[in-house]
């Protein structure tokens, strides 16, 4: 299966996990990090059909720094910035919102979303190459846990994957978490 159709495939399953969640899907992820308390943290602001991370960022950002990614342009890592609960936000590259203003960040813990993942931590995105050349560089320069964010239903037995795709350390679902093995 080539990468568009394992795509395609993959956003038919969010989307009907999506119109079934009930709401905050988050709790396995705040309870995931609430182990890493004080360290700094990028989450992402939900588009469409992605789930949500917000409830646990809200959480996180009580006790340490939290940021959203900024796509800076084409074929470039992501920066982070700053992100506190309330914050005014304006919509960056492709619709996903970010602080208007606020400072510049390195996290250590990624949380990354995703179309689709394996139980190895291969992950499916949207085919920018944003979070594959971000993971790279920021594991160049310290220990970075990428943790995937999805629905139980996103999981796929087997992705087309490339050299280049940064592997997650954790996956969480709004049914438990998965460790690569």
């Amino acid at each position: 299966m080539d990468k568009s159709a394992a795509r395609q495939a993959a956003f038919a399953r969010r989307k009907a996990a999506h119109v079934a969640s009930a709401g905050n899907a988050a709790g396995y992820l705040s309870e995931v990090l609430a182990g890493y308390r004080g360290v700094p943290l990028a989450g992402y602001m939900a588009m469409r059909t992605e789930i949500d991370p917000l409830a646990a960022m809200e959480e996180a950002s009580a006790h340490g720094p939290v940021s959203v990614p900024v796509i800076i342009g084409a074929a470039q890592p992501l920066r982070f910035r700053t992100w506190t609960p309330g914050c005014p936000m304006q919509p960056g590259e492709f619709g996903a919102a970010i602080p208007q203003d606020g400072d510049w960040m390195t996290p250590e813990i990624v949380i990354v979303p995703l179309v689709a993942f394996d139980r190895q931590g291969g992950r499916l995105g949207y085919g920018g190459g944003f979070y594959d050349r971000t993971l790279e560089g920021l594991r160049k320069s310290r220990a970075t846990l990428a943790i995937g964010f999805a629905f139980a239903a996103q999981e796929a037995d087997k992705l087309p994957l490339e050299p280049t795709d940064q592997p997650l350390d954790m996956i969480v679902t709004e049914t438990g978490v998965i460790t690569p093995g």
